[in-house]
């Protein structure tokens, strides 16, 4: 590794600044009213946990690339966030919506892993070099945002090892594109009622669902105590232990497997694969615990604010210029969500949807669960926890699915 020219080399001191950043931009963003306010109407903050950090890192004032403090945050950080992430999802809560907002928030799944396919294919015609080279190694970090969230999109740069000036420029093909849907998706919010109406939808149900929602968070939210909090570090931390614990002998067995069975094709020998799917199938086994409980007390908010601080050491090494060589990529992303937005509306006609199930199931996957609920309170402000619920269910998605998704891209880029 080259020498660093960056003003600050000490890592305690880089962590400390990108503490005091992101709890800067937290606490603007919650402002209720003034210039913050109407700023972060305009520029999400998930983009702005992205972008500080990059520009410390183009201004010369920090070095991601010298940094180890993302190796830290995605071995420790990331498997923690799914875990808590997970834990908090009700099978029966999400059963209960009806079976239509299931459908909506799978075929919403299954509309980026379309997508994924037809903007490669077609960018493939429109513009060749846009999708040559390792470009599908990008895609799959978005499939895994759109699927899941931000703890998915950093699992597959790792799994499909994507290089960092590529992810850097997909990162912002994401929150762009993904926030341009979302302001769709809370333009048609204002108008559900003649959305509902040409869908035909039966919305009786929705007010029910309010009602259950209020009493539910009611009677399990509470303030949590120095208990709760360490007993929810320890599920989490715990759980990233016994990943890690599992995932080395496993990876050493399957490195003794004959070299002609291919399993590298499919990052099978990869630790950081089984790193993450057994941090997301412990939280997955957890949710039907007593464990569970720990959502009342703040573990989902626990597990973001780990992703958050991933998020920021990402940011490090974004390359700010990168993205003013690869404009085609907007296109293939547009193409991308357009697919998705298509078959979402297809199917909400199909079947009668109410707008609310296709806007929530849509935002559940393309937002996460940083933006799910603004869509969902658009509705309504108790029906928040709807799109919070939906969404931690795609942070068990994402990491199945965006995997399957870049097998795909790959086969198709040779």
């Amino acid at each position: 590794m080259a020498p660093t020219t960056a003003l600050i080399t000490n890592d305690a001191v880089v962590l400390g600044l990108l503490a005091a950043t992101l709890g800067l931009i937290f606490w603007t963003a919650s402002r209720p009213t003034g210039f913050w306010q109407k700023f972060y109407s305009y520029v999400p903050a998930l983009l702005m946990c992205y972008l500080v950090p990059s520009i410390y890192n183009s201004i010369g004032l920090v070095d991601g690339n010298a940094s180890g403090l993302y190796p830290m945050a995605r071995d420790y950080l990331l498997p923690s966030s799914l875990v808590l992430l997970c834990i908090a999802i009700d099978m029966g809560a999400v059963l209960r919506l009806g079976p239509k907002a299931v459908i909506m928030f799978l075929v919403g799944t299954a509309g980026v892993m379309l997508g994924a396919v037809v903007a490669f294919l077609a960018m493939g015609i429109i513009h060749p070099e846009a999708v040559a080279g390792d470009t599908w190694r990008g895609m799959t970090t978005v499939a895994g945002s759109w699927i899941g969230g931000g703890a998915n999109q950093a699992a597959m740069k790792e799994v499909f090892d994507v290089e960092t000036t590529l992810f850097g420029q997909f990162v912002a093909v994401d929150v762009l594109v993904a926030n341009l849907w979302m302001a769709i998706l809370l333009f048609l919010a204002a108008r559900a009622n003649a959305f509902d109406r040409w869908t035909r939808a039966d919305t009786s149900a929705i007010d029910d669902l309010k009602q259950r929602i209020e009493a539910y968070h009611a009677q399990h939210s509470r303030i949590p105590t120095l208990a709760d909090l360490m007993v929810i570090l320890a599920v989490g931390l715990g759980a990233t232990g016994l990943s890690h614990f599992l995932a080395d002998p496993l990876v050493a067995w399957i490195g003794t497997l004959p070299a002609e069975w291919r399993l590298q094709d499919y990052s099978l020998d990869s630790r950081f694969f089984w790193l993450v799917v057994f941090a997301t199938t412990i939280g997955l086994v957890l949710s039907f615990t007593r464990a569970r409980q720990l959502e009342g007390a703040g573990a989902s908010r626990i597990g973001s604010a780990m992703l958050y601080v991933l998020v920021a050491t990402i940011g490090m090494h974004m390359d700010l210029g990168a993205l003013l060589d690869r404009p085609w990529l907007f296109l293939l992303g547009l193409i991308w969500i357009t697919v998705h937005a298509v078959l979402m509306l297809g199917v909400a006609k199909l079947i009668r949807a109410p707008l609310f199930f296709m806007a929530v199931g849509s935002q559940a996957n393309i937002g996460g669960a940083a933006s799910a609920p603004i869509v969902a309170s658009a509705f309504h402000p108790s029906l928040a926890p709807v799109g919070v619920l939906l969404a931690v269910l795609g942070y068990a998605l994402g990491t199945y699915c965006a995997y399957i998704t870049g097998l795909l891209l790959q086969a198709m880029a040779g």
